[in-house]
């Protein structure tokens, strides 16, 4: 496999820089590796996961080279392009080394400062990313995109994967969109009201409050902003996020008129809310007991004690199924039922 490859990656300097820029010619040379590694499987009587894993680290091993050559610095175009085949690999063949698909994430952000080719197409569409950022998804359909972020996310949860944004460290799952105002994914998908999404990025932890950056609108501001914009005819979408959410949370905290000093005051919040949701909580679309009226109950507070534990050691949401509770509980822990 090492050799047919080296063979390839000799061949592969000769192509114009922007040779894998179109969609079609990535799918191209992904097919070209699919027979290859299932030539050298059958060939060599092999373990696909293994063969796989030796492609990938090729793949890898090219771009660190032309990167090496270049003064460290990513020549992008075909040497950067050719990690996307990478990535396509990994998810067809389901490669189970979370190492190698780190690494291959890792080389992703350190060239781009962003995960939006991974992230967009399953946020809005196969379309979308042509449109937004002038290149297509390597994916074939909106839901192929889901589950590939969704794979994408338990390889880098298992391998704890941060990376600096800002003053600071950001998980995979919160590491904001460029082309979408440096927004936050779990902020899109609220933006456009889709909650099976949106419960997807909550069950893997993603971030409903940024404690450093107090001044911005959160997720729980653009939901209840947009119920109060529709004038007590609240869309079915949009109160599904809401109630997500709520899952996910001890209660609500008004961020935008909330200090750190008086974050935790059962009062102000009380205050916050009647001033700027009256009717939300007269129709009964904001419990009383997520927004400080009531206690919350004592079962959501442990859920949300367990989740935050449980996304501390980057165990959310598989972990959940080897806490030792009875399996009646698994589900209402990963917010799947309330």
């Amino acid at each position: 496999m090492n050799v047919l490859l080296k063979c390839f990656f000799e061949h592969f300097e000769s192509m114009e820089r922007n040779s894998l820029h179109a969609r079609y010619k990535r799918r191209d040379l992904v097919e070209y590796f699919n027979t290859l590694i299932e030539g050298c499987r059958l060939g060599e009587n092999s373990d696909s996961q293994t063969v796989v894993r030796e492609a990938i680290v090729c793949i890898l091993r090219y771009h660190q080279k032309s990167k090496t050559e270049n003064g460290g610095v990513c020549l992008m175009g075909k040497y950067h392009n050719v990690l996307y085949v990478g990535l396509k690999l990994c998810f067809d063949w389901g490669l189970r080394d979370t190492a190698t698909v780190a690494a291959l994430l890792d080389d992703i952000y350190h060239c781009e400062g962003t995960f939006e080719r991974l992230m967009i197409g399953a946020l809005f569409g196969t379309r979308a990313p042509h449109f937004i950022a002038g290149w297509k998804s390597d994916f074939d359909s909106q839901e192929e995109n889901v589950r590939a972020m969704v794979y994408y996310l338990d390889h880098a949860t298992n391998a704890n994967l941060e990376y600096a944004c800002g003053h600071e460290n950001k998980r995979f799952i919160d590491v904001p969109i460029d082309s979408c105002g440096k927004a936050t994914c779990l902020k899109i998908v609220v933006q456009l009201g889709v909650p099976d999404k949106l419960l997807i990025l909550l069950r893997y932890g993603a971030r409903i409050y940024d404690e450093d950056n107090d001044d911005e609108e959160t997720v729980v501001d653009i939901i209840l902003n947009r119920l109060t914009e529709c004038d007590r005819s609240y869309p079915y979408n949009i109160v599904s996020c809401l109630q997500l959410v709520l899952r996910a949370m001890p209660r609500i905290c008004i961020q935008a008129d909330c200090s750190r000093s008086t974050r935790g005051s059962f009062q102000t919040q009380m205050d916050i809310v009647l001033a700027r949701y009256p009717y939300l909580v007269q129709d009964c679309i904001l419990p009383a007991s997520r927004c400080g009226f009531q206690p919350p109950e004592l079962k959501h507070l442990c859920r949300c004690v367990i989740r935050y534990q449980l996304w501390i050691n980057y165990q959310l949401p598989n972990g959940i199924r080897l806490l030792p509770i009875p399996g009646s509980l698994h589900k209402y822990i990963d917010i799947m039922e309330d």
